[in-house]
């Protein structure tokens, strides 16, 4: 091997054991890290209050965890103080809430003709949680609504993650998608705002391809399993079709309701399909007749990952095709640009390489070859050991 070749792939696995063994390892200590989005249900009482009905990670509030930044709290620098407030008694983490719903009124959280003063009129959060998991606060907020208010904005704070507003008891909903540091269109109270079939579409494109970058470590190896089986792109070009085909299934199923299969069930085996298809790299140069097979069946439980997604954002129920489509179409372009991602880094070195001379008896194909096994070996033990602490992580704690 001549020194280029050398520093070409010591280049590439820097890169690679940084993100395998520090960000894989690290994300998977707690399922009670990882980033819920807030749900916010909004109704107009009979005597003109806006009641809004929300479901929040309190936690990562108080603890002024970035949301908009993480994918999981234990990557941010007040992970410390999460951890503390999750280990709370629920009673003890409710005498904070008026903090948050102080900021709240100062941002202002909604304007209808001028800003909304909330109070607090109802707050749980439960203490029979397992600690192993996020605990959920429901909070239900109310302001009187100026006379003759027919619209309301929401302003959706800045590091606060993602927020799903529905609109409650009119016809034609309006149901929304907001990031941090957001507003929503004006909503007309008395409804008619529901989402058009193309703004559903796209408004759920963002959500699908979030929970693949950044957030969606293991779907990100499992992808990364099917790249470095081959040199060729017919083979990926099955493999990635299979899964595909198979997770869009499972997900319109779960999404709707006829398939549901415990998290404590699927998560495992989606990190048992991680270890089986980098093994199976590391013993195999070429598509084996049962891989497009395995896995398929492996991506009918990836999609019941992405329905389980799906369940805590919700769907608008009058646009549910085109807003499951386009999240579909968001995991799809996450998952093409993970490949594209690898595939650019391996070319990179790959002409690194192609710098140094050519023995008389060497070709650039033979090269590109080794170069290839010398990548994709030592990336799929990686990514099997990975897989494979998962797995014992998620079935044994």
């Amino acid at each position: 091997m001549d020194r280029t070749f050398f520093l070409a792939t010591v280049r590439l696995w820097v890169v690679l054991l940084t993100l395998g063994l520090c960000q894989g390892f690290a994300s998977v200590k707690a399922l009670a890290h990882e980033v819920l989005p807030t749900i916010v249900d909004m109704t107009l009482t009979p005597d003109g209050t806006l009641r809004l009905d929300m479901r929040v990670n309190l936690e990562a509030f108080l603890a002024g965890i970035d949301l908009d930044a993480v994918a999981d709290t234990d990557a941010d620098p007040a992970a410390a103080d999460y951890d503390a407030l999750r280990a709370l008694p629920g009673e003890a983490l409710l005498a904070r809430l008026p903090e948050i719903v102080a900021a709240w009124n100062a941002l202002p959280l909604s304007n209808a003709g001028g800003p909304l003063a909330f109070t607090m009129v109802s707050a749980d959060s439960p203490d029979d949680v397992d600690i192993e998991l996020p605990r959920v606060t429901t909070i239900a907020l109310e302001a009187p609504l100026p006379e003759g208010a027919e619209a309301i904005v929401f302003n959706w704070p800045a590091g606060a993650g993602a927020m799903v507003l529905r609109q409650q008891g009119v016809d034609a909903p309006y149901t929304g998608y907001l990031d941090g540091g957001q507003s929503s269109p004006p909503i007309a109270l008395a409804g008619g705002d529901a989402q058009t079939p193309g703004e559903a579409f796209w408004s759920y494109v963002p959500v699908g391809f979030d929970h693949i970058l950044p957030k969606g470590l293991d779907h990100i190896l499992f992808v990364l399993g099917l790249f470095f089986l081959s040199t060729r792109w017919q083979p990926l070009l099955w493999q990635v079709s299979a899964f595909t085909l198979a997770h869009t299934v499972t997900l319109a199923l779960g999404a709707l309701g006829i398939v549901t299969v415990p998290a404590s069930i699927v998560e495992p085996l989606i990190a048992a399909s991680i270890v089986y298809v980098a093994v199976e790299n590391v013993f195999r140069r070429g598509l084996s007749r049962w891989r497009p097979l395995v896995i398929f069946g492996f991506g009918l439980l990836h999609g019941l990952g992405f329905a389980s997604v799906l369940g805590d954002f919700g769907l608008p129920e009058d646009q549910f095709v085109p807003a499951l489509i386009g999240f579909n179409v968001g995991v799809e372009l996450g998952q093409l640009t993970v490949i594209a991602l690898a595939a650019l880094l391996l070319a990179f070195c790959v002409q690194l390489a192609k710098r140094a001379p050519l023995s008389e008896a060497e070709a650039p194909v033979a090269r590109y070859a080794v170069m290839f096994r010398a990548v994709s070996i030592p990336a799929s033990l990686i990514i099997a050991a990975i897989g494979a602490y998962w797995t014992v992580e998620r079935v044994f704690f």
